[in-house]
């Protein structure tokens, strides 16, 4: 571990006392600020590449799985999209301010609801340097401080992200302390931010299920809960067989090792011999081992048995598990015992059965004819992305600016009392 001589609560304390006056920034001097800081991001392309290879080599010694390798990963294509993401953000509507409800009482006192900043925002993950980025880009915009805690895997590459973008706040004359990082605290900084309540506002998880548990059954600071994506896609009746190859195979395939990628495939009966042979065919093509049940193997003899685990299974891999249900009904009884609430989607030329599926299926993201992959902040038009968020309180889906935001309600009056 590193020493440093001020603590983790020095370091939370200064992002508490830099909070006061990012939320006093003007929407113009916010994202100025964001825009400088995409800059000096790009700015510090070979440093921040160079020392994720550090990164990178060092966890493929400790045995990091693939699919963390990926997320890890960043050349100069993907830090110049990391720039990009933050100009995003920076073009997006001020999140603070906005006027949210407006009434007059009988006695003549004036309401007005209206979005204020969080205060001081924490996050918890693993091996994602784009989440350094994202959350401090989205935090600053809506007027916030932030204090990351990224993770051993990717100390180097986040410590040379937070070098570029406090460099940046500093020489645009915003409080650099605004941005903190609490990797070199190892795994007392997390508690420490945890059990940080009084001094930061809001806690967003982002990682393994193990480490968002962790997070919600041991913090003393309130957590925006983002959930492990075990996602189904149903393949019904009168699913069409390009549709069904094709969003299953792109929704597993294009990037195995995100929270929105495939799981769980389920084809009704009626459709299994149309439908089956061609879906798997591209699968294994992309080189997806398949896990399915006895009926798939049937059809398809290269796939592995499945096992009762497989089911709630978020592989994060290329593996997928496949079952063959009777019906749009069981379809739906199989989600609602595996699902982890993050997104489903049917392929159908059913309108019936498209309108039951959105209607019954409780997930934060709900679909129809499309791939699970579009279920993303960048994608659904936020910019950047806080997470992705399977609770019901506060936030839920894809999370952007306004979940980065509280309201207060302003009360103007003329001398009343009440009675």
């Amino acid at each position: 571990m590193i020493t440093t001589e001020l603590t983790a609560r020095d370091l939370m304390t200064a992002a508490k006392g830099a909070a006061r006056g990012v939320a006093l920034l003007s929407d113009q001097e916010k994202s100025s600020a964001l825009r400088a800081i995409a800059d000096a991001i790009e700015g510090a392309t070979s440093a921040i590449v160079e020392a994720n290879a550090q990164d990178l080599e060092r966890g493929r010694g400790n045995g990091l799985s693939d699919a963390m390798q990926d997320r890890l990963r960043l050349d100069a294509t993907r830090v110049a999209a990391l720039a990009s993401a933050v100009r995003d953000v920076a073009d997006l509507p001020d999140p603070v301010g906005r006027v949210l409800d407006e009434r007059t009482l009988a006695n003549g006192l004036q309401l007005t609801q209206v979005s204020v900043p969080f205060g001081v925002v924490g996050a918890i993950y693993e091996a994602r340097p784009n989440v350094t980025v994202d959350i401090a880009a989205l935090a600053l915009r809506a007027g916030n401080a932030v204090v990351l805690r990224g993770g051993t895997a990717a100390e180097r590459t986040n410590a040379a992200l937070v070098v570029a973008m406090r460099g940046a706040l500093e020489a645009h004359g915003v409080d650099p302390e605004a941005i903190q990082t609490l990797d070199a605290f190892g795994r007392e900084g997390a508690r420490e931010l945890m059990q940080a309540r009084g001094l930061v506002d809001v806690l967003v998880p982002r990682g393994s299920a193990q480490l968002i548990q962790t997070v919600v059954t041991e913090s003393a600071v309130p957590v925006i809960e983002t959930g492990a994506g075990v996602v189904h896609i149903v393949l019904d009746d009168t699913a069409r067989e390009d549709w069904a190859r094709d969003i299953v195979t792109n929704a597993k395939v294009q990037r195995p090792s995100v929270c929105n990628a495939v799981e769980t495939v389920l084809v009704t009966r009626a459709a299994a011999e149309r439908l089956v042979p061609s879906v798997a065919a591209a699968l294994t093509e992309a080189g997806v081992t398949i896990h399915a049940d006895e009926g798939v193997r049937s059809l398809v003899p290269g796939a592995v048995a499945a096992t009762e685990a497989d089911w709630s299974t978020e592989y994060l891999s290329l593996d997928v598990s496949m079952r063959i249900v009777e019906d749009l009904d069981d379809a739906l009884d199989h989600i609602r015992r595996y699902s982890t609430g993050h997104t489903e989607s049917i392929i159908t030329d059913d309108q019936a059965h498209a309108d039951r599926f959105l209607a019954e299926v409780d997930s934060a993201v709900v679909m129809v004819n499309a791939s699970t992959r579009f279920t993303d902040g960048g994608e659904f038009g936020f910019g950047a992305e806080v997470g992705i968020s399977t609770q019901k309180l506060h936030a839920r889906g894809p999370m952007g600016l306004p979940a980065l935001t509280s309201t207060k309600w302003l009360a103007h009056g003329v001398g009343q009392t009440r009675r």
